[in-house]
């Protein structure tokens, strides 16, 4: 580390060029002090705008914090949990959690502006509390005392001492001076050994430190060796507990069966009424089934199905049972899990585009090397004075990132977890990580020696001009391809990703617009290819489409608590439209509140059939809404009841997980539909689910392996981040918000895999908060500072010197 915490060797590099607001120079001069009454009254109104979002986020926190205990006492008393019986209490819960959220993102923002977390008055006035508390006297204040003054007092005590004085000032004499004398010199010997020991231990252990953060910082500075450390830290969870799934994996196996049968000849008719095929297990409402009998469908996505199924085929083909194909299966995920940590850690944490600029201009990888500046030099499209590299990413930061990887049970469980969550959010991050690469890389130019071919007595040349090289942000070729690769993993794994693309491309469009071509290849064709295929194979009836009930899941529980708490408040209109494609009687015995699966009839025969997709049509699907609004203006409180009931366990850190990630590695599809992998290692299987289960539900120490704890954490950065303008890295960060919205429209409430990606990513979230708050610090942001934003502005481009 260099002077002011930099790296050294690449202070020539100019970074971060794009990752804060853009600031003109009247907004700057409004930001700190400017004197024009338009510019006040402009700048009075964004912040109190940007405060009311902070606050608003704070307020949902704070609330669903409150209404938690409400919902918890419904399989005791549905009656009691509504909103309804909202109390004291629950306002007192309430109010607490605002404070302390609205606590959080003002520290965040203080933080972000160099200032000090606790302000000097807050600061006094718990100085003079403690010191009356200590004291038990109103008023008085701190004592100043002099260490030179303590250190002369007790040098005049031990001059006393030496001259024979006890305490009394009685004089010692004779015999009793020897004996003195040596245990005096008895007490030295001693206290001379024991700082010697304290020494030696303190030499140890600062030794052990520096080796522990030299093999930290050794151990993480490339992908490869962080891939190595996450490969060895999670051997033992495809060894011992080979896999993780549920009953998704076993439909899509069966569906592919089903139509492997009809490719191989066994053409079967679509089944009567009272059978039951593949397509009845989600439900799919038949009449979206095509004519031609087809048995694929794309409830999960056909991609999937396919891989999924076909590798179960063969393993049945060659061993007689699907567990090999399974366990295959999971080992591949486990090393796309390792894969894809591993180099968006390296991306966060190294920050390896910088080793690509130095690699351009002396052609050796010398990522570690710190010896000064070379040749190379990077300059930054939008700044118009030099910015200074980050610091490194120091040790304590790598083993918290790796750490939480390593033993929180959120990631070691996803590593073999076939289903389509983990999958999607493995990809997320990697994705993620190389839009982040594109984000900090923005506007940067590498400039490279010349020789003009003439040469001195020496044979070197004499005169060197720099030339510009193309620009680095059009990224390097092989984050180019992982963009494209990352895209097409989280299309085939989740729907929701084709939703939050199409808003991101949009996003990235706009304010990065240079680099359309990009994001052209490396996101929209992807998306253009992976979705207009779909869409092509559902038109010509090669697949069957998934059924529009599954993204009504708010509205059914809505219509089914109502249903099952006040019957009576529903329409006679509403259940005339309502009819054809429920059945209100069965819609509320098989109502939770927790899930909307019951309702729509989603699992195996024996369910109960609220939703008849067997017979309900396309015009029938049509009146759905009608009769939904109907009964939420009827019953506004139950229907408000429902909504908060399905999506309140993301916000509120005080409740845990419906369905843990514990669940998919234990559980009766795993154990008993299994040949041999439900008895591998089952008392350890049992005894580390259980583990992680136990942990789960201690007090506060179990909110570290919730999901909606890094769901609270990701918001609140978020809302500073929105304080301190950074648009930029919101642009970034905006699927991050989506994904909530995805939970809050999914079909259980605080499930955890929907969480996945923001547990994933909080770390490297942060990271980018801590990196953006030190640039602009040194960009001048500081409150009273007039400096321009030199990442902001737009001005002639400025070569960065060593």
């Amino acid at each position: 580390m260099g002077e002011n915490g930099q790296i050294p060797g690449i202070a020539h590099v100019t970074e971060l060029s794009g990752t804060g607001s853009r600031t003109s120079p009247r907004d700057t001069q409004t930001m700190h002090g400017g004197n024009t009454a338009g510019g006040k009254w402009h700048g009075a109104i964004g912040a109190t705008a940007r405060w009311g979002l902070a606050v608003l986020a704070c307020l949902w926190l704070a609330w669903c914090t409150a209404i938690g205990p409400l919902y918890w006492q419904f399989d005791l008393n549905p009656k009691a949990a509504t909103l309804g019986a909202f109390s004291w209490i629950n306002g007192l819960i309430g109010v607490l959690t605002f404070a302390a959220y609205l606590i959080i993102i003002i520290e965040l923002v203080r933080y972000a502006r160099g200032l000090r977390l606790v302000p000097r008055r807050v600061g006094w006035w718990f100085q003079r509390a403690s010191i009356r508390l200590h004291h038990g006297k109103r008023g008085s204040r701190p004592v100043a005392v002099s260490v030179t003054e303590d250190a002369d007092h007790d040098g005049a005590a031990s001059a006393h001492a030496t001259d024979g004085e006890d305490d009394g000032g009685d004089t010692v004499r004779g015999d009793d001076e020897s004996t003195d004398s040596a245990a005096d010199h008895h007490c030295q010997t001693q206290a001379k050994s024991r700082k010697a020991g304290k020494g030696r231990f303190r030499r140890f252990a600062r030794k052990a430190v520096a080796l522990c953060r030299r093999w930290l910082m050794r151990g993480t500075d490339r992908w490869q060796r962080i891939a190595l450390v996450l490969l060895i830290g999670w051997l033992w969870v495809p060894t011992t507990l080979v896999t993780a799934f549920g009953a998704d994996l076993r439909s899509q196996f069966r569906e592919f069966s089903w139509a492997l049968n009809q490719w191989t000849g066994l053409r079967e008719p679509y089944i009567g009424f009272f059978s039951f095929v593949p397509m009845d297990i989600y439900p799919t409402a038949h009449y979206l089934w095509p004519a031609n009998p087809t048995y694929l469908t794309d409830q999960h996505n056909i991609v999937l199905t396919m891989v999924y199924g076909s590798v179960a085929a063969l393993s049945r083909f060659f061993t007689g049972s699907n567990d090999w194909g399974i366990a295959a299966l999971s080992f591949a995920q486990f090393l796309f899990a390792v894969f894809c940590v591993a180099v968006t850690a390296d991306r966060f944490l190294n920050r390896p585009w910088l080793a690509h600029v130095r690699n351009g201009a002396n052609g050796k990888d010398d990522r570690n090397k710190h010896d000064g500046a070379d040749a190379t030099s990077v300059k930054g499209t939008d700044g118009d004075k030099l910015v200074g590299a980050l610091p490194i990413i120091g040790p304590l930061v790598r083993l918290a990132i790796m750490a939480f990887f390593l033993f929180c049970p959120l990631a070691v469980f996803s590593t073999i977890s076939l289903t389509k969550s983990p999958l999607f959010a493995f990809a997320f991050i990697w994705w993620f990580g190389v839009v982040y690469e594109l984000l900090m890389t923005r506007g940067m130019r590498i400039e490279r020696p010349h020789h003009d071919g003439k040469s001195g007595e020496s044979g070197k040349s004499d005169r060197k001009r720099l030339t510009g090289a193309p620009l680095l942000g059009q990224i390097r070729g092989h984050s180019l391809a992982a963009l494209a690769v990352s895209t097409v993993v989280m299309l085939i794994s989740a729907k929701y990703a084709w939703y939050i693309l199409v808003v991101e491309i949009v996003l990235l469009l706009v304010s990065d617009r240079k680099r359309w071509k990009t994001y052209a290849v490396g996101i929209l064709l992807p998306l253009v290819v992976v979705h207009g295929g779909l869409s092509l194979l559902i038109a010509n009836g090669t697949i069957i489409g998934g059924d529009p009930i599954e993204s009504h899941g708010v509205q059914l529980q809505q219509i089914a608590r109502v249903a099952r708490l006040e019957p009576k408040t529903i329409p006679q209109s509403a259940r005339d439209e309502l009819a054809p494609i429920f059945n209100l009687d069965q819609m509320a015995e098989a109502y939770k509140q927790q899930d909307a699966d019951p309702v729509k009839s989603s699992g195996i025969q024996s369910k109960k059939v609220s939703y008849r997709w067997r017979t309900v049509t396309a015009a029938d699907m049509a009146n759905l809404n009608k009769a939904w609004l109907q009964i939420v203006k009827a019953n506004p409180r139950v229907s408000l009841d429902a909504l908060m009931a399905k999506s309140y366990g993301y916000f509120d850190i005080a409740d845990g997980p419906y369905i843990d990630m514990t669940y998919y590695a234990s559980n009766e599809y795993v154990r008993t539909t299994t040949a041999w992998i439900g008895s591998w290692c089952a008392p350890w299987r049992g005894a580390i689910t259980q583990f992680a289960k136990q942990w789960s539900h201690i007090p506060v120490l179990g909110w570290i392996i919730h999901g909606n704890t890094y769901v609270i954490a990701t918001l609140l950065i978020g809302a500073a981040e929105v304080i301190q303008r950074r648009w930029r890295t919101l642009v970034t960060h905006i699927p991050l918000l989506l994904l909530m919205g995805v939970m809050i429209t999914s079909p259980a409430n605080n499930f955890e895999r929907h969480m996945l990606p923001l547990a994933f990513l909080l770390g490297f979230v942060a990271i980018t908060f801590w990196q953006d708050s030190l640039a602009d610090r040194r960009a001048g942001m500081r409150p009273g500072n007039n400096r321009r934003n030199p990442r902001e502005a737009n001005a002639p481009r400025t070569r960065m010197k060593a």
